[in-house]
């Protein structure tokens, strides 16, 4: 793993993590949304056995398979999805915006509605993600969405992963598909003879999966394009640094281009977790993925001080930024681009993952400089409302008149002199 001192004038190397290039899967991609345009759930059924080895025959989940699921798990792990989504269910609940009006002359505000139908995908593959399910599932209800809809691969027994289902039955999903990949993004754009299309579209996934979602765009909404996981790591002299060493393995067993970035202004924390990195990863189950990502996406940078740490990682943009320094919450007002962020020793990415409360689906790639995670505002609409009084109309004619005329709305302008004249017409007969 990279151990390197900062230097601004090569900021644009040291912030470059591994990225998914979605061009080389496109042509692929828009062939499988064309298969499921055209032949519906044929083509569903088909590119399941193709891609998944799997056969199925029927697409929805059954009430049956769902009581079949909680029967089969081990009931800790219902407990602890039950206890998890109350935690979710109550962040997210603070996250409802409000509607507001300006009444007066000039009557405006904004009312909340929610989005009428969300496709939820849930991937499956090196690990299953019965907390995606939460995490994508709930605040959609929350935000009062009617038809929620949960797509996921599934096993080679041709069931969804018993987890993954309790999952969303949990967090309220009003229909669950056996289905995964490009073909269920397509299914839920575009609709089959079993699954009706939605809205929009939530939730991670694979670079074809991601390109999909990007082809999509347009005919229905996304959330975002998510690419590997990532963690930085500020940490001062004080840090733990076996702390610091579980969050960078934690993070790299995700998968082979996940990032692990350690920012510290301490030669010394940065030389230990080096040496304490080789020595415990010997112990971790998926060790192969963890040295192959550490390898090539690992990164230690030997920052002045604590605020230049800071101004490394606005320009890094981490999808989870950890604050392992002295009264980290003082810090707070200098971040500005991170995906969600973790204060303290006690306070690992994981607690974030599944049980805190706060969403898991975050920006990747640098995107969090431009967006924020996954929330209940990502499924309601703020619907502009707007009344004049004539008191009010008149006291824009200076705007709209002369800026309508300027850009050459010659209609916009005349729209509104007719509502002048007819005040005029008014009050002259008054």
């Amino acid at each position: 793993m990279e151990v390197v001192v900062f230097k601004k004038e090569k900021i644009e190397n040291l912030i470059k993590r591994s990225e998914i290039d979605i061009s080389t899967v496109i042509p692929k991609v828009s062939e499988i949304i064309r298969e499921v345009k055209e032949c519906g759930d044929e083509a569903l059924i088909n590119l399941t056995r193709k891609f998944d080895g799997v056969e199925i025959d029927k697409i929805k989940v059954t009430k049956d398979e769902i009581k079949r699921s909680y029967k089969r798990l081990d009931d800790s792990i219902i407990h602890a999805l039950k206890k998890a989504s109350k935690n979710i269910k109550k962040f997210h609940e603070r996250q409802i915006p409000k509607e507001w009006f300006i009444n007066n002359d000039i009557y405006a505000g904004q009312i909340i509605r929610p989005i009428e139908s969300v496709g939820c995908y849930i991937p499956g593959g090196r690990a299953v993600y019965p907390s995606t399910a939460l995490m994508t599932i709930i605040p959609a209800k929350v935000a009062g969405v009617k038809r929620v809809v949960c797509c996921t691969p599934p096993q080679e027994n041709g069931f969804v992963d018993d987890a993954t289902l309790v999952a969303a039955d949990i967090a309220g999903a009003d229909e669950i598909y056996k289905v995964g990949g490009v073909q269920a993004i397509a299914a839920l754009a575009y609709g089959t003879e079993t699954i009706r299309p939605v809205n929009k579209i939530v939730g991670p996934g694979n670079i074809f999966v991601t390109a999909a979602k990007k082809l999509v765009y347009g005919d229905v909404d996304i959330d975002f394009l998510a690419g590997p996981s990532e963690v930085l790591i500020i940490a001062d002299e004080n840090a733990k640094e076996e702390y610091i060493t579980a969050e960078m393995l934690a993070q790299a067993e995700h998968d082979p281009q996940a990032s692990s970035v350690l920012v510290t202004n301490s030669t010394k924390i940065a030389n230990n977790v080096r040496s304490l990195i080789k020595k415990k990863i010997k112990k971790y189950k998926r060790r192969e993925i963890i040295e192959k990502s550490l390898k090539e996406n690992g990164k230690i940078v030997i920052t002045k001080n604590i605020r230049e740490s800071i101004d490394f990682a606005n320009k890094y943009a981490p999808e989870h930024l950890v604050l392992m320094v002295k009264n980290p919450e003082k810090y707070l007002k200098y971040i500005n681009n991170a995906g969600s962020i973790f204060l303290g020793d006690n306070t690992p990415v994981s607690a974030g993952d599944y049980g805190l409360g706060s969403n898991h689906v975050l920006p990747t790639g640098g995107f969090a400089k431009a967006c924020g995670g996954l929330s209940t505002e990502s499924f309601i609409k703020k619907i502009t409302v707007q009344k004049l009084s004539k008191k009010g109309l008149l006291s824009l004619k200076d705007i709209v008149i002369p800026l309508s005329e300027y850009e050459g709305l010659d209609g916009h302008a005349k729209s509104f002199k007719k509502r002048l004249e007819v005040l005029k017409s008014e009050h002259d007969k008054c």
